[in-house]
């Protein structure tokens, strides 16, 4: 009896503490997680809407990188946070809480019940590249290359729609290449530029300033429509794989059991952001798309990004390990 009655005053105290927090939130600074490394991509994308959560909530916002297991590691330290709303995840959906379902055997958390959807942020793409010596100018080109090579055909990847992407593209085009692992796209880059990788798939925010400079030759994109300034075509049209669409899409979360009144002070800074005129210039930079919605909308988004994934995880034959 006395076990169960520290049990409820516990509960009832965390009950009270949550609902005093949600009153003042945010009343000391908070923590943004992000699973990849510090200069990542990703990383460029969780410090712009980190800086921007800091202006317009007025408080203090940390960025913590916490990278490892393709960004399970730091959703799942979110996961495992007191859910008072000062631990929060930007992170991309698509592979946290949806590719990785299918490429790895067990997860440390739930993507649906171990979190509380807050917002969705934008959506980017990922762009098929080689290296401008290669001589391989069109998807075309780089696929009959491939199968020349056969098994000696290798490509570098460093998340999860990047190793989606090569896998969906080797098992409709008929290819051998073997897939080399990298904790992100950046390390990969010595090799690729060495000629030891023949092509991979880099995300736009890094591979557009590599193609411009001249680093980089770009083939194709993984969405599955094309984008307005790029000239190139997607994937769907160069590889002739009409059902090609590899669009990561970045969300916030928080722990589960927030409360509702920290959820929708969050959701509405976010909505607040994604408005912002330098939000769409630094959109327009990485080439990402804006992709708003809210606690709402990311909680539909979630199990349908999930059920897509299945299918491509089925398509692109891909085996969790």
């Amino acid at each position: 009896m006395r076990i169960r009655s520290v049990a409820w005053i516990a509960a009832a105290l965390l009950a009270v503490s949550l609902s005093v927090n949600a009153q003042t939130y945010p009343a000391r600074e908070m923590r943004v997680v992000v699973g990849l490394p510090a200069g990542s991509g990703g990383d460029v994308v969780a410090r712009f809407y980190a800086d921007k959560l800091a202006r317009v909530s007025g408080q203090t916002v940390i960025v913590e990188n916490k990278p490892g297991m393709i960004l399970s590691i730091g959703a799942d330290a979110v996961a495992k946070s007191a859910p008072d709303g000062y631990t929060i995840l930007i992170t991309s959906v698509t592979s946290s809480h949806a590719a990785n379902l299918f490429l790895f055997k067990k997860l440390p958390y739930n993507p649906i019940t171990d979190f509380t959807p807050v917002a969705l942020l934008q959506q980017g793409y990922f762009i098929l590249v080689v290296r401008p010596e290669s001589g391989w100018t069109s998807v075309a080109k780089l696929t009959a290359a491939m199968k020349e090579k056969g098994a000696k055909a290798s490509y570098g990847y460093g998340s999860p729609p990047a190793l989606a992407s090569a896998e969906f593209y080797k098992a409709r085009a008929g290819l051998q290449a073997v897939g080399i692992p990298y904790r992100t796209a950046m390390q990969s880059l010595p090799q690729m530029f060495a000629g030891e990788l023949d092509f991979q798939f880099i995300d736009s925010t890094q591979g557009t300033p590599l193609i411009t400079g001249g680093k980089l030759r770009g083939l194709a994109i993984t969405s599955g429509k094309r984008i307005p300034g790029v000239e190139l075509p997607t994937m769907a049209e160069a590889a002739n794989i009409p059902e090609f669409d590899v669009s990561p899409t970045w969300g916030v979360f928080l722990p589960a059991g927030a409360p509702q009144s920290v959820v929708a002070q969050l959701e509405s800074w976010f909505d607040e952001i994604t408005k912002m005129d330098s939000t769409k210039q630094f959109l327009a930079r990485t080439h990402a798309s804006s992709y708003p919605g809210g606690a709402q909308a990311l909680a539909a988004f979630l199990p349908k990004e999930i059920k897509r994934w299945e299918q491509l995880a089925k398509l692109a034959k891909i085996q969790p390990r």
